[in-house]
Parts: structure tokens; sequence; C-alpha cells
């Protein structure tokens, strides 16, 4: 399983499920249509945004495997 940390490049973060799509969502952030996901980490947008980075990598690494989404 993939641990996500706040240095974690939102692009790798996106790859590795389609349902992390959701968690940045439910955090306010349209990560998967913003040009800067190829380049920004997950505490930079986290910052941006001023989202808890604690509770996005919580969530973002509670997904089993990074495959799939509990609901």
């Amino acid at each position: 399983m993939v641990e996500f940390t706040a240095d974690t490049l939102i692009r790798d973060v996106l790859t590795s499920s389609p349902n992390t799509v959701s968690v940045f969502e439910r955090h306010g952030l349209a990560c998967a249509s913003c040009m800067g996901s190829q380049l920004e980490s997950v505490s930079a947008v986290a910052s941006m945004h001023e989202v808890d980075v604690t509770a996005l990598l919580t969530e973002l690494n509670a997904l089993p495997s990074g495959n799939a989404e509990e609901e």
C-alpha cells in the first residue's frame, strides 16, 4: 500500500486511484482539473486553500490499498 505524505505530488495521488478525487472534492479542492496538480505537493495545495493537511492525508491514506473508497 502506498502511503501519501505531505510531500507527495498531487498528480501521484490522483494516478494511484480514481477514488482519491472524491477525497479532494470533500475538502473543497478541484485537484483533478487543476493544472497545478502536476507540480504541487499535498501540503502546498492544502496550505494555499487553508485545508487541514493532516485530515486530508488521513482520508487519502484510509482508502484501502489506494484502490477503493469505503463509504
